[in-house]
Formats: structure tokens, sequence, C-alpha cells
């Protein structure tokens, strides 16, 4: 079998049809779906069943304990059959033709897929597309080391199964950026990486998610997630040859973007002065870094005022930067 296609579902009845309907194809085969249901206390479940009832010989059902997202996935793992893992939230959804187009290129020659994400409103409208990789063609971390700055969605992948069977990588439970303390582990693992420039992947921002939540306090845990994968790198004895790039990984995720979240949030929250000081004693020559210098100016104006400490003005700009893209989708 070539994919296996895991959907963790936890109350999402009013988006579950859909993502459901964009795996169904009759005129393809060599697939599965397995929907763990994490808990769901709506009528997920319910709308799950009556999928598998009509489709019993490719949607699977199996229910859990709540246990968070990375824990359902790895449930999810553990039964699946496919050469492919594809991770897919249950508030999202595959966009027309790429189920297919997916199939089509698992011809084993790869560990790890890339492709893009098309990010739409609750209306529907496209707000902007995530690309999965700077780098065209086939590559590998070794000669590609910026796949590190990439977004490490566990969504828009196509995984080697076998790169969780050979080893002791698992999503944590419980946790926000699961993605970020599971996927960059895999990359020092894969002899060859592919990047498909497809948009397959209809993902839904919503509010409740991470990137929207106002409990500023969670995004502390981001410093556990840099902390995990730069202590995974250490241990793997590469941390010397890609310190440049999880430097800057470290500066994107906990100094930049969730210091930026919390702004918007709550511009007075003592969580940004944790945020700044934990990037600031790890790596305290980070200006040295060359990408940090070359940096655009956008990044250099918002690293700029949050060293300064004008949070509310980081508030302010972000604010309007997101309005005028909201009215662009």
């Amino acid at each position: 079998m070539k994919l296996s296609i895991i959907i963790p579902v936890y109350n999402t009845r009013e988006y579950l049809p859909a993502c459901l309907d964009s795996v169904l194809d009759p005129a393809l085969s060599d697939y599965e779906v397995i929907v763990v249901n994490d808990g769901s206390t709506d009528d997920s479940c319910l709308i799950a069943a009556a999928y598998a009832a009509r489709h019993p010989n490719l949607i699977r059902v199996v229910t859990t304990e709540n246990g968070g997202l990375g824990a359902a996935r790895n449930a999810g793992l553990s039964l699946a059959r496919g050469d492919y893992l594809l991770f897919l939230d249950s508030d999202d959804a595959l966009e027309k033709g790429a189920l297919s187009e997916m199939l089509s290129v698992l011809d084993g020659s790869f560990d790890l897929g890339l492709f893009d994400l098309n990010q739409v409103n609750p209306s529907g409208d496209s707000i902007g597309i995530m690309r999965g990789s700077e780098k065209q063609g086939a590559f590998t971390l070794a000669e590609y080391p910026e796949l590190l700055f990439q977004p490490p969605s566990g969504c828009n992948k196509l995984f080697r199964r076998s790169l969780f069977l050979d080893s002791s990588v698992r999503f944590p439970g419980r946790v926000w950026y699961e993605d970020l303390r599971t996927v960059p582990k895999l990359y020092p693992m894969c002899g060859r990486i592919q990047y498909f420039p497809k948009a397959w992947y209809r993902y839904l921002i919503r509010p409740g998610s991470i990137t929207n939540n106002a409990n500023t306090a969670r995004n502390l845990e981001i410093i556990d997630a840099a902390e995990e994968i730069i202590g995974y790198y250490e241990a793997a004895g590469l941390y010397e040859k890609y310190e440049p790039q999880l430097c800057y990984m470290a500066y994107y995720n906990v100094f930049l973007t969730a210091s930026v979240r919390v702004c918007l949030a709550d511009p007075d929250s003592d969580v940004l002065e944790k945020l700044m000081q934990w990037f600031l004693s790890h790596f305290p020559q980070w200006r040295s870094n060359p990408y940090l210098r070359d940096m655009s100016p956008k990044y250099r104006l918002l690293t700029g005022l949050l060293t300064r400490r004008m949070r509310r003005s980081v508030k302010l700009i972000m604010g309007v930067n997101d309005k005028a893209k909201n009215k662009r989708g």
C-alpha cells in the first residue's frame, strides 16, 4: 500500500465532512484513511463512523482517550500500513485532485516529500500560499541546511513510514508546537528529500488555533520546543555543523514569531521579556549570524523594536499588516 492518511479528530464536526470528502476518490486505490477520534465530545465520532460504514475498505476509525494532536497522530501511525504517511488535520482538507497527484509521485525514491499549503480564512478565501521549500528538486539536509528555516508543519509533508519505525521519533502529546519538536529531527535521517511545488493542502486559519490563541503564557512552550531540537542535534553530533541554521531557527520561532504573536495579544505581557532573554542568553553572538545579517527590512524593523522593548509599536505595525492581509484575502 502506498499511502496512509492519518486524520486526528477532536470536536470538529463542522469541518469533518469536507475533510473526509477530500480523501474520497473511487477511481483511486492503494491508500487508506485512518481516523483517530481523540476523545471527542461532539458528533465527530458519529460522522466518522458513518463515513467508515459507507467506505469500509478505505476508512478505519479508532477512538482513544483525549491525548492531544500528537498522541492521536502516533495512534494512527501505529496502525498505518502505507509506505508513506500523510497527516491531515480534521478542520483542513486536500485540494481537488491533490490525492491523485500525491499517489502518482509515491515511487519510493524519496524519504520525505514537501509541498505547499493554501492558507484560507473561515470564509474559504485564500490568504496566501505557504511554500514547503525555497529550494527546488531533490536534496538532503546537508545540501540545503536552510530547510531548518522552513515551517516544520507535519501537514505539508509525505513521510516515509520507516522514518518513524526505525527511530524513536514520535509526536509529543498535550503540548503546543508539536511539529517543531518533531519534524526537524527527521531531516538528518533522510537520504533524499523531494519538493513538489504544488498547493495540495487547504489549511484553515481559524480562531482558537495556536496562531490566533490569546493564551500568552503558553507561548513560552516554544522555548521548550527549541531546546528540544537543539538538544537533539547536540546529541547527534550535528550541532556545530548546523549551528548557524539552528540559531536562525531559534531567532525566527522564539524571538520573532512568538514575540509578535504575544505583542498582538498583550504587549505588556512578561512573556515577551522571557522570550527575548532566552534567545539572547543562548545566542549572545546572534548579530554575527550570516542569516541574521541579511534579514529582510521587515524583520530588521521588528527586531529593532523588540530589542528596544517598543512592543506597542510592534502591535500597531503587525495589526495593520494583518488587517491588510485579510482584506486582500
